[in-house]
């Protein structure tokens, strides 16, 4: 590939941005040319702003950055933008909006980490696709823009050529993704090695752990029985016997574990035997059966389809795929 075919990367930033979100996948690109010939790189980049000159990140470290006016928004193959906590202030910044409007049609591929998708949302680019931001503000991004289907899980989202990923490090396995597309399987999973990066996570992986998910309510309570369901998947977690632990009727406790924890008991019971499942399935060696029953699944079976239905895989193929250890 000629240098004057190189693919050019476009990284926008904005006061406040989250350094990592820009900075992990720019790392994952530049490794992809460390091997490369003088003049025949696979990729160039930009680090651009709005204004041009150094960009204070959330961090406090200073980035130099080129002006949005001095960037050629026609001849862009990849435009990626982060988030951070100042991703609101920038989203209401009319002139980076309207450049994002204007650039987008041009890149072959635009794309947003964490919570850079409500920069995209602004701009009108993901109006009537589906998207995915960081857990925590999927709710707020899905109030600003209902034209947005948001999704919660996933670590990235692909639709017609608009990409947005999950939470910080999401930006990494999108960006060995869009790697992979590029340059093929053998040398994205080299990058990832490289970035010592020990799983390849696909974007229907669940993005946030399920006990992280019921620990967010603030409810000491609801924590505590969360934490003892974790604690005895394989025991009876009918609505009944959680309902007689929290000293409460089952109609009552499933309404008010539903407001607390935004899912029902059930969902959360099978969610959280999934959780452990693949755990289990990525550090050890026991047969799909006996993971099934330490989890508390009535049948392999049943663990079967629970699991392809929360992370759209079959077991064994997520074991191979994950499994950390060594084959015995």
């Amino acid at each position: 590939m000629a240098r004057s075919q190189a693919r050019r990367l476009v990284f926008v930033l904005f006061e406040d941005c989250l350094l990592l979100d820009f900075a992990g996948p720019l790392q994952a690109f530049e490794l992809a040319c460390e091997n490369a010939e003088t003049g025949r790189a696979p990729y160039v980049w930009q680090v651009c702003s709005l204004k041009g000159g150094p960009v204070r990140t959330s961090s406090g470290l200073e980035v130099m950055t080129t002006s949005l006016s001095d960037c050629d928004r026609i001849n862009i193959d990849t435009l990626v933008v982060g988030g951070g906590p100042g991703v609101h202030r920038a989203s209401a910044e009319t002139a980076l909006v309207d450049w994002f409007r204007l650039a987008a049609p041009n890149a072959r591929r635009v794309c947003s980490v964490c919570t850079g998708a409500f920069v995209l949302a602004a701009a009108g680019l993901l109006h009537g696709r589906r998207a995915v931001t960081h857990w925590g503000s999927c709710e707020l991004l899905s109030a600003q823009y209902p034209d947005v289907s948001v999704l919660v899980d996933p670590v990235f989202v692909h639709d017609r050529g608009i990409w947005t990923s999950a939470g910080v490090t999401a930006g990494i396995d999108l960006a060995l993704t869009l790697l992979e597309d590029d340059l093929g399987h053998r040398e994205a999973m080299r990058i990832a090695r490289r970035l010592v990066v020990f799983l390849k996570r696909p974007g229907g992986q669940a993005q946030f752990s399920v006990p992280l998910s019921l620990q967010s309510s603030e409810d000491r309570a609801f924590e505590n029985i969360s934490t003892w369901m974790q604690d005895n998947l394989g025991g009876d977690l009918r609505v009944e016997s959680l309902a007689e632990r929290a000293g409460m009727s089952p109609r009552t406790f499933a309404r008010v574990f539903r407001q607390k924890t935004g899912r029902t008991p059930g969902k959360a019971v099978e969610e959280l035997r999934v959780e452990a499942a693949r755990r289990a399935l990525e550090e050890s060696v026991a047969s799909i059966k006996e993971i099934a029953a330490r989890a508390g699944f009535q049948s392999e079976e049943h663990f079967r389809r629970a699991f392809r239905r929360r992370l759209h895989v079959l077991p064994q193929d997520y074991r191979v795929r994950f499994y950390q250890g060594q084959r015995q």
